[in-house]
This record gives C-alpha cells, structure tokens and sequence, in this order.
C-alpha cells in the first residue's frame, strides 16, 4: 500500500510495501527521478507497441528494449520500414520520432 514515510535520510517520501535487498518484504521509498524514469520507460514501451502494430504485416520475431527484430526480404524497403516505425501515435500528437535501420544477417546489438 503506497504512502508517505520518512527516507533514510530524516525526509518525507512517498513509500511502498515490495521486495527489498533483503529478499523480504519490506517498505520502500522512492523519489522523484524514479517516478519520472519509469513513466518515460512506460511512454516508450506504448509507443514501442504502436510501431508493432503498424508493421504487423512484417514478420516481428522479437523486440529488445527500443528495437525491434524483423526478417524481411532483400528486396524490401528499409525506408518503408523505418517510415512506418517512425509514425507518432494519435494519442502523442506533436512528439517527433524517427527510425534508423541496422541490417545484419544474425542479430546482435549494434
């Protein structure tokens, strides 16, 4: 259950019960930087989520963190792709993003 509490440094912070270093349950604080990196990791994976579904005519065999794994034909077109996983979401009008394209024969981390 989340609410304020004291953090280890004497300060109010918000709290919550969760698995701790001890491998117990426990209660834990959090901070702000926290809340704002797993909002934007949030933001990422829906966005991530609506390339997948612009490009579900394409064979997806995997995602990893912001890539997508894909096999295509050697005739396909790249810019297609990459155009299409570049789309901004209805729901994130304004927000500019953009694809670029590694090309490999097995996958690996670029």
């Amino acid at each position: 259950m989340p609410g304020m509490g004291e953090n280890r440094f004497g300060g109010e912070s918000v709290t919550y019960e969760g698995v701790g270093g001890t491998k117990k349950w426990e209660r834990i604080e959090s901070y702000g930087p926290k809340f704002v990196e797993n909002i934007v990791q949030a933001i990422s994976r829906d966005i991530l989520c609506y390339a997948m579904r612009t490009l579900s005519h394409c064979r997806i065999c995997a995602h990893v963190h912001d890539e997508l794994i894909i096999e295509i034909r050697k005739d396909a077109s790249f810019a297609a792709i990459c155009e299409q996983m570049g789309r901004t979401p209805p729901w994130e009008e304004g927000l500019v993003l953009r694809a670029d394209r590694y090309e490999t024969q097995f996958y690996k981390k670029d």
